[in-house]
C-alpha cells in the first residue's frame, strides 16, 4: 500500500491523449496502401509485421487502444491477438479491434467476434469504408478514456479529503484497520500519531478562512512529505490528521512524530495574507498487535488522550503514550 499523495483533482477535466492505432499487417502492398491513408487521414499508428511483435506492442504501457489486424498473420493471427486481449486480467485497458482478412463467410465474421473482435472489414475493402470503421473506433475509444478518467475522479474524491488532498477520515481508517490486521500476521507493530494543528482557530480569526485552507493544504503536503511510501496519512477531522506508520515503535516513533512535529513548526506557511507560522500538538502511541485484533476505537481513545496530553502541558509537543498490548 502506498502513502497517500496530494493529488491534482483536475484528473477528470484534463484533455484526452490522442488515440493511436496499431496496424498488424505483414502484407507489403496492403501495408503501404493502409500507411498512406492513415497518414493522409492524420491518425497516430505504429506497425507490427507479424503478431508476436503486435502483441508486444499492445503490452507496453503506451500501446494502442485501436489496433487494425489481419486476420493471417506470422507467429500469432489476429484471431488470436484478439482472444489474448479479451483474456487481460479486469482492468487492463480496452483495445478495440478491427479485423481485416479476404475471409468473408458468415460462419467466419462469427468466428472473428467470438474471438473478441470489435469489427470486421473484408478485403479488398473500400477506403472510405475504412475511414468509417476508424472514426467509430476512435470514438468508441475516446468514450472509454473520458469514462475511466470520470470514474478515476469519483475514486479520488471517495477517498480523499477535497481540500488537502490527503485520505478522508473512512480511508485513512480503513488503512490503519488494514495495517493492524497485517501486524497480527507479521508479528510487528504499528505506529498512530495522531496531530492537531494549535489555536487553529485563532489563524482563520484573525487571517481569514482562506489563509486557513491554505496552511491547511500545506500541512499536508508537508507530512506527505515526511513520511516513508508505505505509511499513510488522512485528515481525521477539521484541523486534525491521523498518521500512521507502519512496523515503528518506542523510540523510533517517538523520533518520527517528532520530525512531524518539526516537518509543520519549524518554518512559517506562504498565504495571501503572508507569512503565518503554526504548530502541532501531537499524541504517539504504539499498537503492540499480537494475538488478536483491537476496536480501533479504543487505540484511537488512546492516541486522543496522548494528545490531550500535549496540550495541556504547553502545546507545540509530543506526548508518547506506552504500547498498547493485546494479550
Amino acid at each position: 500500500m502506498h502513502r497517500t499523495t496530494v493529488i491534482d483533482r483536475s484528473i477528470g477535466t484534463s484533455a484526452q491523449p490522442a488515440v493511436k492505432i496499431l496496424l498488424a499487417e505483414d502484407s507489403a502492398i496492403y501495408r503501404r496502401l493502409i500507411e498512406t491513408h492513415l497518414k493522409e487521414w492524420g491518425f497516430d499508428f505504429v506497425y507490427a509485421k507479424d503478431g508476436k511483435e503486435a502483441w508486444k506492442l499492445l503490452g507496453q504501457q503506451d500501446a494502442a487502444r485501436l489496433a487494425l489486424l489481419d486476420w493471417v498473420l506470422p507467429e500469432v493471427d489476429g484471431v488470436e491477438l484478439c482472444r489474448r486481449l479479451r483474456g487481460r486480467p479486469e482492468g487492463a485497458p480496452y483495445t478495440y479491434t478491427i479485423l481485416l482478412t479476404a475471409k468473408s463467410r458468415k460462419q467466419e465474421m462469427l468466428e472473428a467476434m467470438d474471438a473478441g473482435a470489435d469489427d470486421f472489414l473484408a478485403k479488398p475493402f473500400d477506403p472510405h469504408e475504412l475511414k468509417a470503421r476508424l472514426l467509430v473506433g476512435k470514438r468508441i475509444v475516446e468514450l472509454q478514456q473520458k469514462l475511466i478518467s470520470a470514474n478515476d475522479a469519483l475514486h479520488f474524491a471517495a477517498c480523499h479529503d477535497f481540500l488537502t488532498g490527503v485520505w478522508n477520515r473512512a480511508e485513512i481508517l480503513g488503512f490503519l484497520q488494514r495495517e493492524l490486521a497485517r501486524a497480527r500476521r507479521d508479528v510487528t507493530n504499528v505506529g498512530i500519531v495522531l496531530v492537531d494543528v494549535d489555536h487553529f482557530k485563532k489563524v482563520n480569526d484573525q487571517f481569514g478562512h482562506d489563509a486557513g485552507d491554505c496552511v491547511l493544504k500545506e500541512i499536508a503536503k508537508r507530512l506527505v512529505n515526511a513520511l516513508r511510501e508505505y505509511d499513510g496519512v488522512g485528515r481525521y477531522g477539521g484541523e486534525e490528521f491521523l498518521v500512521v506508520l507502519s512496523g515503528c515503535s518506542g523510540d523510533h516513533l517517538k523520533e518520527r512524530a517528532e520530525q512531524v512535529r518539526r516537518a509543520i513548526s519549524d518554518l512559517p506557511f506562504s498565504t495571501t495574507q503572508g507569512p503565518i507560522s503554526v504548530s502541532l500538538s501531537v499524541g504517539a502511541i504504539t499498537i503492540e498487535n499480537r494475538d488478536k485484533s483491537l476496536p480501533i476505537e479504543a487505540l484511537l481513545k488512546q492516541a486522543d488522550a496522548a494528545l490531550y496530553g500535549a496540550k495541556a502541558s504547553g502545546r507545540d509537543r509530543v506526548i508518547y503514550s506506552e504500547s498498547f498490548v493485546a494479550v
